[in-house]
């Protein structure tokens, strides 16, 4: 059995890249890059565990990926990191960030022989151009670019992470805290993910599949008297609403069912439950946003959908066009891709006696293609 803990830190927020996916979830095929670099260290059997840290909204998710150990990260690099070492009961450490993509295994084996020499062991890359520090020229042979993964003992990283300064990397904690560090050569191609130039760099990562995700999504409600009708985003003229904990627009609940059915992210009760107090009467177009964003951030793009709305009443006819335009606006998908379609059960049915009203949605959807960014 390993002495040796893996911890993958992917809890950031991206706000350097720049795009509407996080980097930790570009999409390599089919797989989130998270998953590719995980998958890839952990087929070296170096490691007694592996544990990823995640946004805490992310985390089950992830689950649905992989059986290692993934925890809540917090609002900086070290809370997540400090979040981590809760869970390492192993003698050693090793920690990388998810956006390291392409470390070599001869690296990790360096860094392992030297385990025993020091209290952290450190990669680190040589700087080739002339080096400029406060106005003076400085000599270049004195300056190292530090990089993960750092092998550390576990004990002595815990001691020095329990202090309010903040590090940018294991080594300077464990320094400040009177702890030894040596170094050892790096690796070039173990080049960090922090803008999208930065992938341009790494020869490790595929592009994105092309396949087309599908999704349905089928809804029913029941009218209430008395109470507003909304469908689509759009308020419509009845005496009649929707029984529902929040404001009942059954064609986005359906919608909702078929972005998060192409996606495999579980359905609507699961992300927004009912028995939920934040979500009563909401407005179902809040909860859509959310949605949206959710599925950018974890590397999806909308292409088209498809509703069909089943109702004896009211008559929707009018309201077709405002609806098709709300949603493909909510979407940022053109309207062009934005279907919307009205029936009648020919009076069979709860629908044909005016008991509520039944939606249908089909959504298709694209990985985001990081390689046309670049």
């Amino acid at each position: 059995m390993s002495d040796l803990t893996l911890i993958l830190l992917a809890a950031g927020t991206s706000s350097r890249f720049k795009l509407p996916v996080k980097k930790q979830w570009l999409r390599i095929g089919h797989d989130p890059l998270w998953h590719i670099v995980t998958k890839r260290l952990a087929e070296t059997g170096l490691f007694s565990e592996i544990i990823i840290t995640s946004h805490a909204e992310e985390v089950e998710f992830m689950k649905h990926y992989t059986d290692c150990n993934i925890v809540s990260g917090g609002e900086t690099r070290q809370e997540s990191l400090i979040n981590a070492l809760s869970h390492v009961t192993t003698p050693y450490v090793m920690v990388s960030d998810i956006a390291r993509a392409c470390i070599d295994t001869d690296l990790l084996h360096r860094l392992i022989n030297r385990k025993h020499d020091a209290d952290c062991i450190v990669p680190y890359l040589h700087v080739n151009d002339t080096v400029v520090f406060e106005n003076k020229t400085i000599n270049r042979d004195d300056v190292k670019r530090v990089q993960t993964p750092q092998l550390s003992r576990t004990d002595t990283l815990k001691k020095a992470l329990q202090t309010q300064e903040v590090f940018t990397d294991e080594s300077s904690a464990i320094v400040a805290n009177g702890g030894s560090r040596i170094f050892i050569q790096g690796d070039e191609h173990a080049h960090k993910i922090t803008y999208l130039h930065d992938l341009m760099h790494l020869p490790c990562i595929a592009p994105p599949s092309s396949q087309t995700l599908i999704g349905n999504g089928f809804d029913v409600h029941a009218f209430e008297t008395g109470k507003p009708m909304v469908l689509c985003g759009i308020p419509i003229q009845s005496e009649l609403g929707f029984k529902a904990h929040s404001d009942g627009d059954v064609a986005i609940h359906a919608l909702i069912d078929a972005l998060l059915g192409a996606t495999g992210m579980g359905d609507i009760g699961m992300m927004f439950p009912d028995n939920d107090a934040n979500y009563t009467n909401i407005d179902s177009t809040i909860l859509l946003h959310n949605v949206v964003t959710k599925l950018h951030n974890f590397g999806y793009i909308i292409t088209n959908v498809d509703l069909t709305i089943a109702a004896e009443h009211p008559r929707l006819a009018p309201y077709k066009t405002a609806m098709r335009q709300r949603i493909a606006d909510i979407l940022h998908v053109d309207l062009s891709r934005t279907n919307i379609k009205a029936t009648t059960t020919e009076k069979l049915g709860f629908i044909g006696r005016r008991e509520g009203i039944a939606v249908i949605a089909s959504a298709a959807l694209n990985y985001f293609d990081w390689t046309q960014e670049q």
